[in-house]
Order: structure tokens, then C-alpha cells, then sequence
């Protein structure tokens, strides 16, 4: 009967739209072909699509020539990323008597993933829904989508280092934490450039077409740190006026402050916590890499840059990570453990069985959680960001069923 009545629904919602349609001098079957046919039938589609597949393919090749291994999928679960930036809600699956979300993203079993000691780290094409809120006015911002798929990428750090060391030896853990940023930046550009360059000699003939040029760049791409951008710029356009700076394709942001696994260090000391406040840009182990199109008709003039793919050094402790997600209003209160249950789980939300994961210990009393860094490439930014120009023109213009929060009132497909 349930799934009688969502049908029922659909099919109003469906006649409502084409009355709407109607109303505005269009069939159904015009707006089809002016939404998808014309589409799915051009020349553009397909090149994107043979580009999106050398995209995809090599990354794979890549990941486990470096001694990666590929995951399970996982679209729902009791928990998921919460993200730092708005979305209208995390939809829901009812399954078994049991309420599930959907996947925002598979951070929070990205880490778990990493438990094994033989492992050198993951990667999983992660299924990702977020109902992005869409733009005020009517704008047409071209890079969202609100079910959208990323390579999700964890690495073991292996480094071993507790809590009595992360509050009473800063200058050593900052400096372990300085090599690993180094390593992490450098293996996903190495990606990038693996990428990039199957991209360039096997796709030429699809870059022609759409009338862009791949500059393949080398190794370390420029750095700035988010704060150097805010306060050059006053905090207006800082991704993009950061891309103005370099005439480098790619390029790094580093030091956002946002979701509660990203590594802020020193969070805790020894006489509490650091405020939020005070936390500088060269305090947070994140990372974003950021793109720009190379349009061949104006040679040497890059489009703006956009954000391709989020990752950091994560939080690795459990008494951090606990403050963290207080501190960022995802949990309310600290779990208390006895018997190696959670007294208070009901107030935990979602986040009971992870936090048992987390406060595990071997048999010698040591942490079991890894400590990791990674990061997610989204497929279809990475693919509008250097494929922009007068071909393509909107995220819509790379995928099939691209779901863009800012280009309809109801996705048919």
C-alpha cells in the first residue's frame, strides 16, 4: 500500500507539472526534448562522457597501483557526514523498523574502513546526496548537484601517537603533522597529474571538440592558506581572486575551518580547549583543491577557479573528536561508558556505535581507531571545472540526469 500511495503522489505531482508546463505554451514531450533528448543525442555529452571515463578508469589504475583497495558502497546508514555548509535536510529511508539516512557522505566509514593493519588505505565511488538549498532570485550557480558521485580516498598514517603526546609534546606532533600534510598534498596531486595527462593524450580529440586545452601541471601546485585570503581579499571571492594570484590550473586552499573531523591542532591542551575563535588557518590539516578551465578560443585566459576536491588530516583521538562534535552542535552531550555499553546512548543520536569504535582499545590498552587523512574528488565538479567554456556552460551540460538544485522545479529522470 505504501508504495501504492508514493506512486499516487508522484503522478499528481506529475500532473501538476505538466499542467504548469501547458499553461506556459509547452507539451511534455517538448520540454523533454529541450531538457534531455537535445542532450542526450549531442556531440558534447558524449565527449564529456569519454573524458569523465579516462577520468574515472585512470584514478582507479592509480589508487591501486599505490596499494589501495576498493570498498563497498555504502548509500544508507545510521550516520553520515554532517556537513558544515547548509542543505535543506538528509532524507531518510525506513527500513526493518528502523530509520536510516542517506548518504551525505561516506566519511565516518571511510575511517572505519582503515581498521585493518595489513591495509594501506581505500578508495570507494561514493554515492553522495546532499538537497542542496537552491539559489536566491532564480540565480544559476552551475555547480551543484543534489545526487552526485566521488572518488573517496582514506590513508593509513600508521603514527602512533597518544593523547599524552598530542598535549604534552606540541613541537614533535606538529612537526609529524607537517610531514603528513606534505605527503597527503603530494599523493593527490600525483593523482591529479596521472589523471590529467591520460586526459591530454587520450582525449584530445573530445578537448577539441569542446573547445578546451589541458595544461598539465607540475609538482607542488601553489598553496595559500584561507586566511592570507580573507584578509587580502575581505573575505569576498576568495576562491576565485586566490585564482587570479596563480597561472597555474590547479592550485591549493588550505586551512578551512569547518566539518569536526578535520584536523584542528592543538584543540585540546592541558588547561582546556582552544576557543574556535582563536584557531588560525595554520592550525586546521584540511585542503582544497581547486580548478580552472583553460578555454581555447582566449589563449592564456583561465576561468574561475572552483573547488574539485575537500580533504584534511582527521581528528584521531577519542577526547577530541568528542569535543569537536560538541563543539560543532552535532552531539549535545559526551557518551558514558560502563561495561563497555553507553549509558546515555539515547542522547547520542546516530552516533552511539561510532563512538564505541572510536573509544575501543586492544589488549594492551592502546587505541584501535586509525589515524588517517584523505579526501573525496567529486567527478561531475571536477569535469565542469576544466571543461567550462563555450561548450559547456552549467553542470547540467556534463551529466545525463544531472540533478542541479538551480536548473529545475522537478527532475524527471
Amino acid at each position: 500500500m505504501a508504495e501504492d500511495k508514493t506512486s499516487l503522489t508522484i503522478g499528481q505531482n506529475l500532473l501538476s507539472f505538466q499542467a504548469s508546463l501547458r499553461q506556459a505554451g509547452m507539451s511534455l514531450e517538448e520540454y523533454l526534448k529541450q531538457s534531455y533528448f537535445n542532450k542526450w543525442l549531442s556531440d558534447e555529452i558524449l565527449a564529456a562522457l569519454r573524458i569523465r571515463t579516462t577520468l574515472v578508469v585512470k584514478a582507479h589504475e592509480f589508487l591501486a597501483q599505490e596499494g589501495l583497495v576498493n570498498i563497498d558502497r555504502i548509500s544508507f546508514s545510521l550516520i553520515t557526514d554532517p556537513l558544515a555548509h547548509d542543505v535543506e535536510h538528509v532524507p531518510t529511508i525506513n527500513y526493518k523498523g528502523q530509520t536510516y539516512v542517506t548518504t551525505h557522505s561516506m566519511i565516518y566509514h571511510k575511517f572505519m574502513a582503515c581498521h585493518n593493519k595489513g591495509l594501506k588505505g581505500i578508495f570507494v565511488d561514493s554515492p553522495n546526496i546532499r538537497l542542496e538549498i537552491e539559489a536566491p532570485f532564480g540565480g544559476q550557480r552551475g555547480k551543484y548537484l543534489a545526487d552526485f558521485s566521488q572518488i573517496d580516498i582514506e590513508i593509513k598514517r600508521n603514527r602512533g601517537i597518544g593523547l599524552d603526546e598530542y598535549l604534552n609534546k606540541p613541537e614533535y606532533v606538529k612537526e609529524v603533522l607537517a610531514t603528513d600534510m606534505d605527503k597527503a598534498l603530494n599523493f593527490f596531486e600525483r593523482l591529479l597529474i596521472y589523471v590529467l595527462k591520460a586526459i591530454a593524450l587520450q582525449n584530445k580529440a573530445e578537448l577539441d571538440l569542446l573547445g578546451v586545452e589541458i595544461d598539465v601541471p607540475s609538482s607542488p601546485f601553489p598553496r595559500f592558506y584561507l586566511d592570507y585570503g580573507k584578509k587580502k581579499y575581505q573575505c569576498k571571492n576568495v576562491e576565485a581572486n586566490l585564482g587570479e594570484e596563480t597561472k597555474s590550473q590547479v592550485f591549493w586552499i588550505i586551512g578551512l575551518l569547518r566539518e569536526n573531523y578535520d584536523l584542528i591542532y592543538p584543540y585540546l591542551k592541558k588547561d582546556g580547549k582552544v576557543p574556535l575563535s582563536s584557531v588560525t588557518s595554520e592550525m586546521i590539516y584540511n585542503y582544497d583543491l581547486c580548478v580552472k578551465s583553460l578555454p581555447s578560443t582566449e589563449k592564456g585566459k583561465m576561468t574561475t577557479a572552483l573547488e574539485v576536491l575537500s580533504g584534511a588530516i582527521r581528528e584521531w583521538l577519542f577526547e577530541p573528536i568528542v569535543e569537536r562534535l560538541i563543539d560543532n552542535k552535532i552531539l549535545s552531550t559526551r557518551p558514558i561508558f560502563k561495561d563497555g555499553n553507553i549509558e546515555n546512548i539515547d542522547e547520542l543520536g546516530s552516533y552511539g556505535p561510532f563512538l564505541t569504535v572510536v573509544a575501543s582499545k586492544d589488549e594492551n590498552g592502546q587505541p584501535l581507531f586509525p589515524d588517517t587523512l584523505g579526501g573525496g574528488l567529486g567527478i561531475e565538479r571536477m569535469l565542469y571545472a576544466m571543461l567550462r567554456g563555450n561548450k559547456i556552460k552549467k553542470i547540467d551540460d556534463i551529466t545525463l540526469f544531472g540533478k542541479n538544485p538551480d536548473s529545475a522545479p522537478l527532475f524527471l529522470f
